[in-house]
């Protein structure tokens, strides 16, 4: 059998055509046009899995279901996504609406970070266990976790925001209306914050050339690039931001004790630069550090962009 896995995207919808071993054997995007009625989307969206199935040469008859991994708050249980904003659904029956247009038996339904972290945990980083945490760094800070083998959010289907854990009482606003929830800190947004506020006290940092004298120019690379030729503010922006990181991941650690801790988004470009002294710092701070003899290991997310049509394509398996 086949599966079909939707990423539905604020600006793309990624789909792919997914085998039993997890592999995608034929993938296609087009854009989302997130402006417009729910309704084109969803025509657009079983338009092209129509394509995918011809172009792949097999038959809806092959297509044991769809599965869709959509941004915002979801009703798994009835295939309703009940809030998204970005691509302004308000209790839409995507489920119903998509398998009225197409001859689909099923179609699942799950956040597009918990469909992430279901991928990583079959087919990535964690491939073969049954305890899996995942963060992306990216705009925010989103998460998904499985625990013994099945996705965890909670009875209303709205846990594992876990990038809006408070870290710091009455600290930095976050987008969600708090203050110093972990996302503000160790997004790839509070990274580039803290650059800004850096080069705002620092007039002899090499960072000013990098960002050529426009503080508006200033990337997530910014601090790491400087930090690597041996500038001082950069490397105390890029240490400040791995102890913010580890800070949070220490929390989750002590609570779960997953077995793989997966690191995604673009921040993780970074590589061991990144990683080993995260590595240390979870290591060393976390509860009972010496009285374990199986730890939790903390690696980067391995599907990349893909994760969320084999997350998508999971979620009946």
């Amino acid at each position: 059998m086949y599966y079909v896995g939707v990423d539905l995207g604020g600006t793309n919808i990624a789909i792919g055509i997914v085998d039993e071993e997890f592999n995608i054997v034929l993938k296609d995007k087009v854009p989302t046009l997130a402006g417009r009625p729910s309704d084109e989307i969803i025509k657009d969206m079983a338009d092209l899995i129509k394509s995918l199935v011809e172009r792949t040469g097999i038959s809806f008859d092959d297509i044991a279901y769809v599965g869709i991994a959509a941004p915002g708050t979801v009703d798994p249980a009835n295939g309703v996504v009940k809030y998204c904003n970005n691509i302004k659904m308000f209790h839409y029956p995507i489920a119903e609406k998509l398998m009225s247009h197409i001859p689909v038996k099923k179609v699942y339904l799950e956040n597009d970070a918990n469909a992430a972290a279901l991928a990583e945990a079959k087919a990535g980083a964690g491939k073969g266990c049954e305890d899996l945490i995942l963060i992306t760094l990216g705009t925010g800070l989103g998460g998904g976790m499985v625990i013994g083998g099945k996705l965890y959010s909670g009875f209303n289907y709205a846990g594992a925001e876990i990038g809006h854990m408070a870290i710091e009482y009455d600290g930095k606003p976050c987008t969600c209306g708090r203050k110093g929830c972990w996302e503000a800190y160790s997004s790839a947004t509070g990274l580039i914050r803290m650059t800004k506020e850096k080069l705002m006290e620092t007039k002899d940092t090499i960072m000013w050339d990098m960002v050529e004298g426009d503080i508006e120019k200033t990337s997530g690379r910014t601090a790491f690039n400087a930090a690597k030729q041996g500038d001082k503010a950069g490397k105390e922006v890029v240490d400040m931001y791995i102890n913010y990181l580890a800070y949070g991941m220490v929390n989750i650690v002590n609570i779960f004790q997953p077995q793989v801790f997966a690191i995604g988004g673009g921040v993780c470009g970074e590589g061991d630069y990144l990683l080993n002294p995260l590595k240390e710092i979870v290591d060393r701070d976390q509860y009972g550090t010496n009285a374990h003899d199986d730890k939790t290991v903390i690696k980067i997310a391995e599907l990349g962009n893909d994760a969320g049509i084999i997350g998508a394509a999971s979620l009946g398996m």
